[in-house]
């Protein structure tokens, strides 16, 4: 596929000459457009801070370009410190006092749905959130709240089908978060396997978010007799447990990832030796890795990343450009509104995304939406850590939902 990052740098640039006054909603105007975040800066998922950095450094980019239609972004972002209430305090604040147009980007399942019922009861856009819980996007219920990434389910269908073909005789073990973050994996996981899931999940254990390591799960796993690992984990519980396989239990299962966890912000601490082997997923393309180093959409990324994001989130933030094609995609939205800035024409653009090939989705992978389909993309590829870096796997796969 051609990807060409010079066009979609254009489709985002204002336009020359002076705008007209638009229609606008609370939080947008002439001259501004302001758009709310919460973010866990700190606490246990604090290790997924560089992909909001991308966000915050695109919207930099674009201002610095004159803005979208005229109109400079005023992202306001937010500790929440993945803690559901505190996400409703902080949401409530940025609708209340900061008058935000939308909220955009959010992470987490659990602090998603904490704050869904509030947005969708004042029609305020939750888009693009940082998330592919399936759960989440009830669009008969909450018309509002709208995700970017392949869901869980997608992933999670992918993963066990690989093991179905490649491994059917494994014997799976399955730690997952005790939240809605897990069940999004597991279940669909365990309906990929069909009938052959009662006999090959042979035991399944939880953790919560704040539990100080999950060590005592995994040697639980080992003692069943696994000798795969779903890890429907994220996070510090993602590298711990993987740490805690290869070197305190001395476990060398295969283990599978969630691509959230894939991140070398995330994982990239536990180290490459004990990261061999490792299977996981995305939808997007690493622009340092090799594979790319002649693509003129890695390269203008890169020199983009030195940039717009702060020195000692380069390393992260060059290897997953997740939070910059989220960006990406809000100004495209924002770009598709004109000067009718409100809440309602965010959401019908929104959700009328046809074909749209961003510059670091992987060859085969484009925004598609409709008020029937609030889940851009669901197609991923699987990739391998080969002790040095992500190796794709076979070819992109779709799974309908």
């Amino acid at each position: 596929m051609q990807r060409t990052f010079a066009a979609a740098f254009v489709l985002c640039l204002a336009a020359s000459g002076s705008w007209a006054a638009g229609t606008y909603d609370s939080g947008a105007s002439d001259t501004e457009i302001k758009i709310g975040n919460t973010w866990p800066f700190s606490g246990p998922a604090s290790p997924t801070t560089p992909i909001e950095r991308q966000m915050a450094g695109y919207f930099n980019w674009i201002n610095d370009q004159g803005g979208v239609n005229g109109r400079k972004i005023n992202f306001i972002a937010l500790d929440d410190g993945y803690s559901p209430p505190k996400t409703v305090e902080l949401t409530r604040r940025l609708v209340e006092q900061d008058k935000v147009l939308l909220m955009f980007g959010q992470l987490g399942t659990p602090t998603n749905i904490a704050v869904r019922p509030y947005l969708n009861a004042r029609k305020i856009p939750q888009l693009f959130v940082t998330t592919g819980s399936q759960s989440l996007v009830e669009p008969k219920k909450y018309p509002w709240t709208m995700t970017l990434q392949a869901t869980y389910a997608v992933e999670a269908t992918i993963m066990a089908r690989y093991i179905l073909k490649e491994h059917p005789d494994a014997k799976i073990g399955i730690l997952a978060q005790d939240d809605d973050f897990g069940g999004d994996h597991v279940d669909p996981f365990t309906a990929a396997l069909g009938d052959k899931a009662k006999s090959m999940i042979v035991a399944k254990t939880t953790y919560a978010v704040t539990d100080p390591t999950v060590t005592s799960q995994i040697i639980s796993l080992k003692s069943a007799g696994a000798d795969t690992i779903y890890l429907a984990a994220q996070s510090r519980a993602a590298a711990q447990a993987i740490s805690a396989a290869r070197d305190q239990v001395g476990w060398n299962a295969l283990i599978f990832l969630p691509y959230v966890a894939s991140a070398k912000s995330v994982v990239g601490p536990v180290g490459n030796d004990r990261l061999k082997g490792v299977i996981s997923a995305d939808s997007y393309i690493n622009p340092t890795d090799p594979q790319w180093a002649n693509d003129p959409d890695a390269k203008a990324y890169l020199e983009w990343n030195k940039k717009y994001t702060p020195s000692q989130d380069q390393a992260s933030n060059a290897e997953g450009p997740g939070g910059y094609i989220a960006a990406e995609a809000m100004v495209y939205v924002l770009k598709q509104c004109g000067d009718e800035l409100t809440r309602a024409n965010v959401m019908k653009q929104a959700l009328n995304m046809k074909d749209v090939k961003l510059p670091l989705l992987l060859p085969g992978i484009a925004l598609n939406t409709s008020p029937d389909n609030y889940f851009p993309m669901h197609t991923m590829q699987l990739k391998r850590f080969d002790g040095t870096r992500w190796v794709l796997i076979g070819k992109p796969v779709t799974v309908a939902e």
